[in-house]
């Protein structure tokens, strides 16, 4: 399996390098204290192209591939994993969903005005009594004449205070358990629609991640995503596709990390030398640079494989799983080479090991990622 990168492939990470370095990086510990990310960011983002990467440039896309993707997200993470969490919901669930499986009347619609980033989009699956047991939606659909009257609430959901368009996944036949499932777009301005407090997180606190609240609100028919009982499909591939994504934050976080603490241990001195001299710190630096090769490997692969239309539903749960271990695991070690100075905000390491816990929890934990990978270890 080839990982050389085109020449194309290059100038899209440079450009994704270029603009965190540039545009990211100043800013990003007062919008991580203020839990708050400006407008004018999001549409830099959107004008190069960043909101829809995949898109088909029909539908005002980058047509980009999902190695593309991948490259991007590593770098923005690298400096920012909260301008990069919205980038991945709105390309890996939002766009994904609409293209892959609405109609065209609602690609049309839509996907015009999210690959460009002047809509954000959110992925409604989550639930107070309904996170990693996705089946047990307690949100209802009722049809009603030309429309389905939706009743419930969501949580946990990025993009959930700026978003203009949300996929919602909600229960319209108890009886038929997952298969009842279905998914509906829900426009922000829609009556009955009210969006809760911003969460206060413990990381990618520029991100806002919102409980929506839904009462009966009037759905059109032609909102619906697919054939009925669809829904539950849907999530999964689009959360098989996402996982991809989170686990590239993830390694963009560990490789941002990574950077930071090289740089720091040949400059800072102790004992006479600089610390990247004594084998305590040389050895915790050969470790993280093995360990985020291993992760970008598990994760080009994933993205490879999509590209080509192979299964990649292991592939990306592996990715995930491994490159969200690296991410926890190695941001922790990044605070220990700075010391003190890691403790403190200045130094950047100390946001990203915050930022790097969700990349365990969301989009399926780690335990359901080995719940996918076992699975299929064992089936016959």
């Amino acid at each position: 399996m080839q990982f050389k990168l085109s020449e194309e492939q290059i100038l899209i990470r440079d450009s994704a390098r270029e603009f965190a370095q540039n545009d990211l990086l100043p800013g990003v510990i007062e919008r991580d204290e203020l839990q708050h990310f400006p407008d004018n960011l999001v549409k830099k983002m959107g004008d190069l192209g960043f909101m829809g990467i995949m898109v088909d440039s029909i539908y005002g896309g980058s047509g980009m591939d999902t190695l593309s993707y991948v490259l991007i997200m590593e770098e923005l993470s690298k400096v920012d994993a909260s301008a990069s969490v919205m980038v991945s919901v709105n390309n890996s669930l939002v766009c994904y969903g609409i293209e892959k499986f609405g109609s065209e009347q609602q690609k049309n619609k839509y996907l015009p005005k999210l690959s460009t980033g002047e809509w954000i989009g959110a992925f409604c699956l989550s639930e107070p009594e309904a996170g990693s047991d996705a089946t047990s939606q307690m949100t209802v659909a009722i049809e009603e004449g030309d429309y389905y009257v939706l009743n419930g609430t969501k949580n946990w959901i990025t993009n959930g205070g700026r978003s203009k368009v949300y996929i919602v996944i909600a229960q319209t036949n108890k009886s038929k358990g997952y298969k009842g499932l279905n998914a509906f777009i829900v426009e922000r301005d829609t009556p009955g629609f009210t969006i809760g407090p911003k969460e206060n997180k413990l990381g990618i606190r520029g991100s806002d991640t919102h409980t929506l609240m839904f009462n009966d609100v009037k759905i059109p028919k032609e909102n619906r995503i697919g054939e009925d009982g669809f829904g539950f499909k849907l999530a999964m591939k689009a959360l098989s596709g996402g996982r991809i994504g989170i686990a590239a934050q993830a390694l963009g976080i560990a490789a941002g990390a990574y950077e930071l603490s090289l740089k720091y241990s040949k400059e800072r001195k102790a004992f006479g030398k600089e610390i990247s001299k004594h084998q305590a710190i040389s050895f915790k630096l050969a470790e993280m640079a093995t360990d985020i090769e291993a992760a970008r490997l598990l994760v080009y692969k994933a993205a490879l494989q999509k590209d080509n239309n192979e299964n990649y539903d292991i592939s990306s749960a592996m990715a995930k799983l491994y490159a969200s271990n690296v991410a926890m695991k190695h941001t922790v070690e990044a605070v220990q080479i700075h010391g003190g100075n890691g403790f403190v905000k200045d130094y950047h390491v100390e946001r990203m090991m915050r930022d790097a816990k969700v990349t365990q929890i969301y989009e399926g934990t780690s335990e359901i990622q080995k719940i996918v990978i076992s699975r299929d270890l064992l089936k016959d």
